[in-house]
C-alpha cells in the first residue's frame, strides 16, 4: 500500500527534519511540506474538486495522512485538526508536538486526530503513527458512501490448483489455465499461495518487489491498495506473487487469505490460485472458498496415494468433500497402467475428461527461459490444458479455437516403422495352408496386422 503524506509544518528546520524521516519510510509518498493552515486546506480542497488532481473522484485524490505541527498558523493546531476532520473525514491527521502528555493527547483525539507524535521526532514512533493513520483512512474510504475505492461483493470465479505432491506440474497447470482464460477476453488474476516456494514469478519472468504479504496486515483492502500489490503482466494477467523470503509466508493466515481472495474476486472475472502441495491455513481457506478445486496428480502409485491422502485431509478438516473436487491427471501416456478411471476410484473424486500428456521436451525450453507464456500453440501440453480450461468454463470460443477440432490432440507425423506399418499393407509371409481362413491369426492376416507397431484404433503414443 502506498501512503501519501502531506506535512503541514511552518518552521523550516522542523520541516526539513520531518521530510528527512518521511523519505525513509517504505511505501511512502511524502509531498512537499506546506507552511500554513490556509495552504493546507486549499490543497486538500483542490484534491477533491473537479478538474483538480483527481477529477470527480471525491476522496481518491486526498492524501491518506496529514501531519500537523503544533506551531502551524494562522489557525491553531487543534482547530486546524478539527477543520480537516470535519471537511475531509477520510484523511488521518497526526499531531506533532513537544507535549505528548495525557491532557494534550485527549484534546487531540477529541479534535479528530488519529495519533500524536512527540518531539524530538523518532523514526519508529513516526512510522507507527503514520501506518496506523493510513490504515484507518483506507478503512474509512471503503465504507464512505459513493467511494470509488469500495469494492463490490464477490463475483469472479475462484479456481484453486493444488498438487498431490511436489513436482506433479501444479504451477504449469495454473499458469496455462490463467492464460487460456485471459485469451477469452476475461479479466484474470493469478495468485501464488505456495507461500514458501512459489515459482509463478520464475515461470513468467517477473521481478516485482511487492507480494501477497503486503496485503496481509490490511484490514480493509480497497481497489487502489489491491492495485498497488498486483503486478500487471504484459500478457494481461494480474499477478499476486509469493514473497521472496519464504519465512514471511507465515504472515498470511486464513483470515488474510479470505480477505485477499474476496477482494480479487470483486475485481477480476477469474481468480486462479496456485496452492502448491503443502497444506497451510491460507491455501486451505482458498480451497474452501473455491468454485472449482483442482487436484493435480501424475499416474503413478506414489502420486495417487498422495492425492488420496490430500482428499481425506480436506474431508477430515471439513475443507472440501471429495465429490466436490476435480482431479487432473498429468503426464499420461498410452502405456501407463494407472488410467484416469482408476484414479477416480482410488480418490473418490471426479476426474477431468481432459488428461494432460507427458511431453516434457515441449515444456523444457520455456521452463528454462522462464517464459511459459511463449509455449507453442502446437504443444500437446498447452492444447490439453487449454481444452481443460474450456471444460471448466474458464475459456470461451476464442481459446477453444486454438485447439483445432474440439480441442483434441493433433496426431504427429508418422515416421520410420510406424509409417511402413500403416502404408505397406500386409506383410509377406508363407502361403496359408489349405482350409485356413483369412482370419486364422497367422502372420499376414488382419488380426496379426492390428497388433503391429501402429494401431489406428488405439490411443496416440508419442514416438
Amino acid at each position: 500500500m502506498t501512503i501519501r503524506i502531506l506535512p503541514a509544518v511552518g518552521d523550516p528546520d522542523a520541516a526539513r527534519a520531518v521530510s528527512s524521516l518521511l523519505s525513509q519510510l517504505p511505501d511512502a509518498e511524502p509531498a512537499p511540506p506546506v507552511a500554513d493552515s490556509t495552504t493546507l486546506l486549499d490543497a486538500l480542497a483542490a484534491a477533491t474538486a473537479p478538474g483538480g488532481a483527481a477529477p470527480s473522484t471525491g476522496v481518491e485524490g486526498l492524501p491518506e495522512v496529514v501531519l500537523v505541527h503544533e506551531r502551524i498558523g494562522p489557525l491553531p493546531a487543534l482547530e486546524l485538526i478539527r477543520e480537516v476532520a470535519l471537511r475531509f473525514p477520510a484523511v488521518g491527521v497526526v499531531l506533532i508536538t513537544t507535549d505528548a502528555g495525557p491532557a494534550l493527547f485527549a484534546a487531540a483525539m477529541d479534535a479528530g486526530a488519529r495519533g500524536v507524535v512527540g518531539l524530538p521526532l523518532g523514526y519508529d514512533e513516526l512510522a507507527a503513527r503514520v501506518r496506523a493513520a493510513a490504515q484507518w483512512s483506507a478503512g474509512v474510504r471503503v465504507h464512505l458512501g459513493g467511494s470509488p475505492d469500495a469494492l463490490p461483493g464477490p463475483s469472479g470465479t475462484l479456481v484453486t490448483v493444488t498438487g498431490a505432491k511436489g513436482g506433479v506440474g501444479t504451477t504449469v497447470a495454473a499458469v496455462q489455465l490463467a492464460l487460456a482464460a485471459r485469451s477469452a477476453g476475461r479479466g484474470v488474476a493469478l495468485v501464488d499461495l505456495d507461500l514458501q516456494s512459489g515459482d509463478i514469478a520464475s515461470y513468467l519472468d517477473v521481478q516485482f518487489r511487492r507480494s501477497i504479504v503486503d496485503l496481509a496486515g490490511i484490514s480493509d483492502i480497497s481497489a487502489r491498495v489491491l492495485q498497488d500489490a498486483v503486478h500487471d503482466h504484459h500478457t494481461g494477467l494480474g499477478l499476486l506473487l509469493a514473497p521472496e523470503e519464504g519465512e514471511r509466508g507465515e504472515e498470511v493466515d486464513d483470515r488474510a487469505a479470505r480477505q485477499i481472495v474476496t477482494a480479487l474476486r470483486a475485481r477480476y472475472d477469474v481468480v486462479i490460485v496456485d496452492c502448491g502441495s503443502q497444506m497451510q491455513s491460507a491455501n486451505a481457506a482458498a480451497v474452501e472458498l473455491a468454485d472449482v478445486a483442482l487436484l493435480v496428480t501424475t499416474p503413478d502409485v506414489v502420486s495417487v496415494r498422495a492425492a488420496k491422502r490430500q482428499v481425506r485431509l480436506w474431508d477430515r478438516l471439513q475443507i472440501r468433500k471429495a465429490a466436490d473436487t476435480t482431479t487432473v491427471v498429468n503426464r499420461l501416456t498410452r502405456h501407463t497402467e494407472i488410467q484416469p478411471s482408476l484414479v477416480a476410484r482410488a480418490t473418490g473424486t471426479q476426474v477431468a475428461r481432459t488428461p494432460v500428456p507427458a511431453a516434457y521436451k515441449e515444456l523444457q525450453p520455456c521452463v528454462d527461459a522462464g517464459r511459459m507464456q511463449d509455449l507453442d500453440d502446437r504443444s500437446t501440453v498447452r492444447q490439453a490444458l487449454w481444452a481443460l480450461a474450456g471444460e471448466l468454463g474458464l475459456a470461451g470460443p476464442s481459446a477453444a479455437a486454438h485447439q483445432g477440432r474440439g480441442g483434441r490432440r493433433p496426431r504427429a507425423a508418422l515416421t520410420g516403422r510406424k509409417r511402413r506399418a500403416l502404408t505397406a499393407g500386409p506383410v509377406p509371409g508363407p502361403v496359408p495352408a489349405p482350409g485356413a481362413g483369412p482370419h486364422s491369426g497367422r502372420r499376414g492376416g488382419p488380426a496379426a496386422r492390428s497388433a503391429g507397431p501402429f494401431d489406428p484404433a488405439g490411443p496416440y503414443e508419442e514416438g
